[in-house]
């Protein structure tokens, strides 16, 4: 069927996709050279007066409903010819030389070229078919490396081997040039990267939204002290990738006040006012031409903004004031906010990407829609997911934006947002769920609390509502627990119900008449404290009746007023249609316990969907010994796009030629190991020895403290020990740990020292040699673990149960064929369900005990391990060098007390954990074991690809239709 512009449609028959193709001024071929130039240098030069003839304007053969993108595919010679044009002509570097970050530069401009035709091309087909778009808001996106990656999905990547070679480089050693992209630190940043990269190759109309880090979360240096760290350098020299688009910019607004027109409006005036500018990066999908956005917002002021009277008085700070306010909003992901300072930037920074990413999305349904605006329809064209809660001021902003500038009523403006608003949960951590200060944020956006005031006000009427007829402590309590506005006063429409009736006494009880609400604050206490927090004595009975009949004013002693706050969390719930968790236990968890009294009001709002990984990146294109093995014994390379095909390996798991391959693939990944963990770190490792890691954000809930405690415990056993004895009872091993801790987390921080402590010890012991390593990887990155995974044996998921939501780094090494040891906390229950129990290293308390176990540390009852007490005494020995880790030990001893009471259960789990670690050298002795565990790893992974995510999202919360392009 045909559209307007000259688009045709087709359906396929057994295909999730429309294909659109498009005969319009972006399918056009592109003359990248009319000119001849030469470069010369001492080592080489070469000539250019080529032209790349690429073919994407012709229509594209469709096989089995995916893009055939050969038919166009421009050959080496185009690609060389590219390569040196930009080199020439869209320079970074000086002409004289053609070394490798000039190379770099060259080659990712070339390749942006082809990606920018199927860019416009997508862009064209969802401005003219104005079909439902969806966008995903995160404060991180953890792409990674783009050049590799891009040139896979484009299928060019021969191509452009060829290409570099012919001008004297190794597509390899150009591609290292490239700096990760600082715009993430964990796996939120990661799971959002996943999540576009399967979009696009999904042929999904869908946006990413987030913020251009200048500087990055930080760059991770390792030292005699530990981690330090200095600002990432990514942008330094600029990305060859991003796009400005200095035509598309909004306002943003901060501070001010908020006042009534004459016209009954409400108008929010003065205050601080910057511009967010949008810089675009593509996002290529793997063998389609679908090349969908990820749109990041740099902040700035316009130049008529600097003070040129103050700067030329000398005033130089004040004269560039404006323009740094508003450049620092996106200099630091997660600037400390142990300061008030820190909490404004923030809370700017979550605005900023909230109102500039709505103000874009609305923007765009306004031009779709021409001159027939319904906005009753905006949920229709509109799907907004907030990851994590972050972009919760998405909710009041886009009541804002429909109510004061679009002029829509309360109502219509609040069905439009429910409908339009959805949110992932990805933490049940009561620290992780955000709460705001009322009054900063009252002072920095005074309109939005207005109406998140009014949305809370109809919250608690709707409880009220549902539950009225219930006791008034219990419907209290459900209040307190749901009110998005903690520490608040009742609405003074529904506080009659909590006024406490009259009470009639008699003389003989010798009690009051109570006519007033009670609030929280004024609970009756039978024993007072004195300043010191001590209990003073009982007033005797007769003491008491004398200051009854004298009338003794009582002056009680000041109440403490709790902070007031606004719980982010419980506004995504209350504004978005959806909610879901990222892992099947953590979704139990959130309905059952974190969102319980939610779950009970709204249980249609309720949903999971397991996190995914996309396997282009982390199998196809990290691990290409795998990939091969995986195409020859599944018979095909679709298994990249319809994951459910690694189960095919299962039946071969026992045969005897796969094992021999998939171990010598193995080995080849850790040999590539080797060098870089020496460049690195120092330390020398052999890849003969079982590569056991944990990589991760440093966070005690993720319990690196049991890992390095149980490396501990074996060097001492090992130190006990004869050499030959040490021989025979353990498998030589080599432990790496990477990761970063949050600049302001002393105790996270800590552990890292005492892991680079221990390493430092045991490395240079001459009697364990190659039997232990502990490396720590400095500045760990995406391209760090494309290089770490594939050479994985044992991986370490080792989290308190029920803390963690699902994780994506346990399906990445699970996809590699790395065997995992952990707990049975988020996707780790999942995979193990699928890779069999018997092909997982299992140990620890789970999440129903958790409680129940605490509750015995508090209550005095535990009793630790004698193997635990005895690392601790190891450890207080000196062995690990004159650190003093009181403070660290400390935080594992003690029955009560805020970072104390081993909060995190690591003393309960330590000898479950040592005794599995026993069984996984057992089965590392059994090769062929070990290597078939291995196969059937990868072989039940095929569940947690991002495309069964994407999938899922697209048809439970957002309601989008896949459209390719042809």
């Amino acid at each position: 069927m045909a559209t307007a512009n000259g688009a045709h449609l087709f359906d396929h028959c057994g295909s999730n996709s429309r294909f659109i193709h498009f005969t319009s001024r972006n399918t056009t071929s592109k003359l990248f050279l009319t000119k001849t130039s030469h470069f010369r240098t001492p080592k080489r030069s070469f000539h250019v007066n080529n032209i790349l003839t690429d073919k994407i304007h012709h229509p594209i053969t469709e096989q089995g409903g995916e893009s055939d993108l050969s038919c166009f595919a421009p050959d080496a010679a185009s690609i060389t010819s590219s390569i040196k044009y930009h080199a020439e002509f869209t320079p970074v570097f000086s002409p004289e030389r053609f070394e490798l970050p000039k190379a770099f530069f060259a080659t990712a401009r070339s390749v942006r070229d082809s990606l920018l035709i199927n860019w416009n091309a997508t862009y064209d087909v969802y401005e003219k078919l104005n079909m439902k778009q969806a966008y995903y808001l995160s404060m991180e996106f953890l792409q990674g490396r783009a050049l590799l990656n891009a040139i896979g999905n484009l299928e060019l990547t021969g191509a452009f081997a060829e290409a570099l070679k012919n001008l004297g480089h190794n597509l390899e050693n150009v591609a290292s040039q490239e700096p990760d992209a600082a715009l993430g630190n964990g796996g939120l940043g990661r799971l959002a990267s996943c999540f576009l990269d399967s979009l696009a190759t999904l042929n999904y109309p869908a946006w990413g939204y987030g913020l251009r880090y200048k500087y990055g979360l930080f760059k991770q240096r390792i030292t005699k002290d530990g981690q330090e760290e200095v600002a990432e350098d990514w942008l330094e020299i600029g990305s060859p990738w991003e796009v400005v688009r200095n035509d598309v910019s909004y306002p943003i607004k901060f501070y001010g006040k908020v006042s009534t027109g004459s016209d009954g409006k409400r108008y929010w005036i003065g205050g601080e006012d910057i511009k967010a500018v949008a810089y675009d990066v593509p996002i290529p999908g793997y063998k389609t031409r679908t090349t969908i956005s990820l749109r990041l917002w740099s902040t700035q002021v316009p130049s008529a903004d600097f003070n040129l009277s103050a700067f030329n008085a000398g005033e130089h700070t004040k004269a560039c004031e404006a323009q740094a306010n508003a450049e620092k909003i996106c200099y630091i992901l997660y600037p400390g906010d142990e300061s008030e300072e820190g909490k404004i930037l923030r809370l700017k920074q979550q605005y900023t990407l909230c109102s500039a990413s709505l103000q874009d999305i609305i923007s765009r349904f306004e031009r779709r829609s021409g001159d027939r605006i319904k906005w009753e329809g905006f949920p229709e064209k509109v799907a907004v997911q907030m990851n994590d809660t972050h972009p919760t001021l998405c909710i009041p902003e886009l009541m804002r934006i429909l109510i004061d500038l679009k002029g829509l009523n309360w109502n219509e403006a609040w069905n439009i947002t429910q409908r339009t608003v959805a949110y992932t949960n990805h933490t049940v951590l009561p620290e992780a769920m955000e709460k705001w200060s009322y009054e900063l944020m009252q002072k920095l956006l005074p309109r939005h609390v207005e109406i998140i005031e009014a949305i809370d006000e109809e919250l608690v009427h709707e409880i009220v509502s549902k539950y009225g007829s219930l006791d008034l402590n219990k419907l209290e309590d459900k209040l307190t627990t749901m009110r998005i506005l903690e520490n608040f006063d009742l609405p003074s429409s529904v506080a009659e119900f909590f006024i406490n009736p009259e009470i009639s006494v008699d003389d003989d009880t010798e009690t009051v008449e109570v006519h007033d609400k009670v609030e929280a604050s004024d609970k009756v206490v039978t024993n007072d404290e004195d300043d010191t927090g001590k209990k003073t004595s009982m007033k005797t009975e007769a003491s008491a009746e004398k200051d009854i009949d004298k009338k003794t004013p009582v002056s009680p002693e000041p109440a403490v007023i709790p902070l007031k706050k606004v719980r982010m969390a419980n506004l995504c719930v209350v504004g978005g249609h959806a909610v879901n968790g990222v892992a099947e236990i953590h979704s139990e968890i959130v309905k059952e316990e974190v969102f319980n009294d939610f779950y009970e009001l709204w249980p249609e709002k309720f949903q999971n969907k397991t996190n995914g990984v996309t396997p282009r990146r982390w199998i196809r294109f990290c691990n290409p010994p795998l990939s091969a093995i995986i195409t020859k014994w599944t018979g095909t390379e679709e298994w990249v796009l319809k994951t459910e095909k690694l189960a095919e390996l299962q039946k071969s798991a026992d045969n005897e030629d796969l094992q021999n391959e998939w171990r010598e693939a193995k080995r080849s990944n850790k040999i590539k190991v080797v060098p870089f963990l020496k460049e690195k770190t120092g330390y020398s490792v052999v890849p003969d020895a079982m590569f056991d890691i944990q990589v991760k954000r440093i966070h005690e809930y993720k319990r690196q403290l049991l890992n390095i405690f149980g490396i501990v415990y074996r060097y001492k056993k090992m130190k006990e020990m004869k050499a030959a004895e040490r021989k025979t009872n353990f498998v030589p091993r080599v432990c790496i740990f990477g990761g970063k801790a949050f600049a302001t987390y002393v105790q996270a921080k800590r552990i890292v020292k005492f892991i680079t402590d221990v390493g430092a010890t045991i490395n240079h012991d001459p009697e364990i040699g190659d039997l232990l390593k502990v490396v720590f990887v400095p500045d760990y990155n995406v391209s760090v673990a494309e290089l770490l995974i594939p050479a994985s044996d044992l991986s370490e998921h080792i989290s308190t149960a029920g803390m963690e939501a699902s994780g994506t780094s346990n399906m990445k090494f699970a996809m590699n064929g790395c065997i995992q040891i952990g707990t049975l906390d988020g996707a780790n229950v999942e995979i193990r369900e699928e890779v069999g129990e018997e092909n997982f290293f299992l140990f620890g308390a789970q999440a129903h005990e958790i409680a129940g176990l605490r509750k015995e540390r508090a209550d005095g009852k535990f009793v630790p391990d004698e193997r635990f007490e005895e690392v601790k005494e190891f450890v207080r020995s000196g062995a690990f060098g004159t650190y003093n880790y009181d403070d660290l030990i400390g935080s594992l001893e003690g029955n009560e007390g805020f970072g104390r009471a081993d909060y995190f259960l690591v003393g309960k789990d330590f000898p479950s954990y040592i005794e599995c670690q026993e069984k996984v050298d057992e089965a590392y002795r059994d090769q062929k074991r070990w290597t078939k565990m291995s196969i059937l790893n990868t072989a039940g992974s095929y569940k947690f690809s991002s495309d069964r995510t994407i999938h899922e999202y697209a048809k439970d919360i957002w309601n989008i239709e896949a459209v390719g392009i042809a």
